[in-house]
């Protein structure tokens, strides 16, 4: 946990980000004030390694959601109206992080801090595999069921192509290694830093899978709505990353 001052300058740090991606119009003013407060929750906490991942996350994805904006709006595509995002969206991807900080600021010796590293770099990495498949993946022009392999339109829940996987691959892997390097200047991370990267993507990218099965089987019925659904993929990934932490006997 943050002592007073560096705390409170953190806290201004991440509010005034907050302010800017509103500004930006990466986030409707709700969804930043969500942001903000979830953020602040997590350096104060945590520190800044897990604010600084947290925000090139958000950083990747508002780019990866303007990538040929007026394309995806052509095609009705787009998040929000122009590519901003809302609560929902920001809910679904900065619950799980906060929790598993809060947990283990409050049960230290259950969530040890390099068990803590691995699972919430696991959670973002799902976060932007999701991202960089649903941004990059619409533009590849054709998509197929990941269940039945047939024919649907880009965009579809459950959808996936080459191109998609691909950036969602790229997604995963590029959260693993900065986690990797920001917990290593930040916290002279001793563990293993290739099994590190490894489970993180690994979880990252089998969690993006997880939603789109959720997104054909479940979504595209009502059960489920779009937040609900990247909620259970972020969680699968974490539990995933946690399952590879145990059979590591607790360390990487």
């Amino acid at each position: 946990m943050l002592s007073l001052v560096p705390a409170i300058v953190a806290v201004l740090v991440t509010f005034l980000l907050a302010g800017a991606a509103v500004w930006a119009r990466a986030l409707t003013p709700p969804a930043g004030a969500v942001a903000a407060a979830f953020g602040s929750l997590i350096v104060v906490l945590a520190g800044y390694p897990y604010l600084a991942l947290l925000i090139l996350f958000v950083g990747a994805s508002v780019l990866a959601t303007r990538y040929r904006i007026d394309e995806k709006r052509r095609q009705n595509l787009q998040e929000g109206k122009s590519g901003e995002r809302g609560v929902s969206n920001v809910v679904a991807h900065i619950v799980l992080p906060t929790a598993l900080v809060v947990g283990a600021s409050a049960f230290p010796t259950e969530l040890p801090s390099m068990g803590l590293a691995v699972l919430y770099t696991s959670a973002l990495a799902f976060g932007a595999s999701d991202t960089f498949a649903s941004e990059f993946g619409v533009l590849a022009g054709r998509a197929r069921s990941i269940l039945s392999l047939r024919s649907v339109a880009p965009g579809t829940n459950g959808g996936v192509s080459g191109l998609g996987e691909a950036f969602a691959f790229v997604g995963a892997g590029t959260t693993a290694v900065i986690g990797l390097g920001l917990f290593a200047v930040w916290s002279d991370w001793p563990g293993n830093g290739l099994l590190f990267v490894v489970v993180a993507t690994v979880a990252g990218f089998v969690g993006c899978q997880i939603d789109s099965v959720l997104g054909e089987t479940l979504e595209n019925r009502g059960y489920l709505t779009k937040g609900s659904t990247n909620f259970l993929g972020m969680l699968s990934a974490v539990a995933l990353g946690a399952a590879f932490v145990l059979l590591a006997g607790g360390t990487l």
